[in-house]
Formats: C-alpha cells, sequence, structure tokens
C-alpha cells in the first residue's frame, strides 16, 4: 500500500492503517522522542502521546510538504508542551552569550559519544541544542516552542556548547594520558 493510500485510510480511522503508520515510522519518531525526554520510559510515553495526537490531526494533513515532517513536528511538539508545564527554563538577560568554537577531531570523538553527552547536558539546555543544531531551528522559533525569550534560547545554546566543549577536551586529554 502506497503513503498517499495509507494516510487516506488513516484519516477514515481505519485501525489496520494506523497500525501499519505506527510501525513504519515509529522506530524513527522514537528517535526524536529520546533526543527530548529525559528518560527512555519518558520517551516511550511521549512517542504514544504522539501518535494519538497524529491519528486525531490527521485530517488536518493536506499532502503538502513532508509527512514524516509533518509527524516529526507534531512528536516534538507534543514531547515539549509536556516540559513546557513543568520545567522552567532558567531566564536570563537578553545579552547572550558568545558562541564558543568547537573543534572536533572526527577521529577522536565516537558519534556515540557525542550522542551520550548531549543526552546528560541538563533538559533546558538539551532541548534548545537539539532544537537549534539538531533539528535547525531558529531561536524565534524555539523561543515560541518553549515559550522562553529569544535571549534565553541563546544563552541556553551557548551554555549547552561549553558543557559539550568541556567533556570533548576532558576526553580528549583523558585519551592523551591513557595512551602516555
Amino acid at each position: 500500500m502506497s503513503l498517499n493510500q495509507l494516510i487516506h485510510n488513516c484519516k477514515k480511522q481505519d485501525i489496520k492503517a494506523q497500525e501499519q503508520l505506527y510501525r513504519l515510522y515509529a522506530n524513527k519518531l522514537f528517535a526524536v522522542c529520546l533526543k527530548y525526554s529525559s528518560s527512555y520510559q519518558q520517551a516511550e510515553d511521549n512517542l504514544q502521546d504522539g501518535f494519538m495526537i497524529i491519528f486525531e490531526k490527521i485530517k488536518q494533513y493536506q499532502d503538502k510538504g513532508s509527512f514524516e515532517g509533518w509527524m516529526k513536528r507534531i512528536m516534538i511538539n507534543t514531547t515539549l508542551q509536556k516540559y513546557r508545564k513543568q520545567t522552567v527554563f532558567e531566564i536570563v538577560n537578553e545579552e547572550h552569550l558568545s558562541e564558543p568554537d568547537i573543534e572536533i577531531d572526527e577521529d577522536e570523538v565516537s558519534v556515540d559519544y557525542l550522542l551520550n553527552i548531549i543526552q546528560e547536558l541538563p533538559e533546558r539546555y538539551r532541548q534548545v541544542f537539539n532544537l537549534y543544531a539538531m533539528d535547525g531551528f531558529s531561536h524565534k522559533e524555539i523561543s515560541e516552542m518553549l515559550q522562553i525569550t529569544t535571549g534565553t534560547s541563546k544563552s541556553n545554546l551557548a551554555r549547552a556548547r561549553i558543557i559539550l566543549k568541556e567533556k570533548i577536551e576532558a576526553s580528549q586529554i583523558a585519551q592523551v594520558v591513557q595512551s602516555s
């Protein structure tokens, strides 16, 4: 069955089509949920809630743009909406920190290591970092999504980058010491 037919059947609330759509996209969208959730279990909950919203709002999808992108946006918004209710973002002066230059020796730092240290960032920093650096949202869009100022978004991104830079540098120093 083509994706267009699958979407059409989901719009008619066909349970089998919904199940097929879930199976087709669950892994990709779970990865999105993991980026914005503080635990594996929360990511699972966010995935389920996000799919419920997708099935509820699928009639609004007008075959314009990427369907996967449309679902991804719903997953991100679903996850962030929960955090808006419970997480307080650090409010800062509109003057943001300068963004540090981060040079990564790709032979020295693995992708798995980078993903792990990003996941270890404090929630507010991780969410802003992921939205900006990983998913390409602007500070204006992030400020609207998280209901913070653009200055707070910029500051949280700068602080996330500083933390990541420090962890990468510490890891590289540790590797040099171990190889000595």
